[in-house]
């Protein structure tokens, strides 16, 4: 699956939840789910690494991480972000050989 097909896809889900919910998904909408996502990110890892109270579950710790990469998607395409472009620009630049300076 490609970024695109699995954007397509998480797009369809949260058009299916908010419809299901009656979210209004407003202009700031998916940048705070993103930042909600990443904070239960952040406690299954103090959980799994013994920071914080409760049993860590690696399986718990993976949805977390699939809900920040979803949140991550809904949020790029409301902004108009093409996200592959991005990492292109920014990241696997430096994968190219006539890169001079090291990141």
């Amino acid at each position: 699956m490609t970024l695109s097909e699995l954007t397509s896809s998480v797009l369809r889900i949260s058009d299916l939840y908010a419809a299901n919910h009656a979210i209004d998904r407003d202009r700031d909408w998916a940048l705070l789910k993103l930042q909600e996502e990443l904070g239960e990110l952040t406690a299954e890892h103090l959980r799994l690494t013994r920071r914080a109270r409760g049993a860590g579950d690696p399986e718990a710790l993976g949805d977390e991480a699939a809900d920040v990469l979803g949140m991550l998607l809904i949020y790029c395409a409301g902004a108009g972000i093409d996200l592959e472009t991005a990492m292109r620009r920014k990241w696997l630049k430096w994968l190219d050989p006539h890169t001079e300076t090291a990141p």
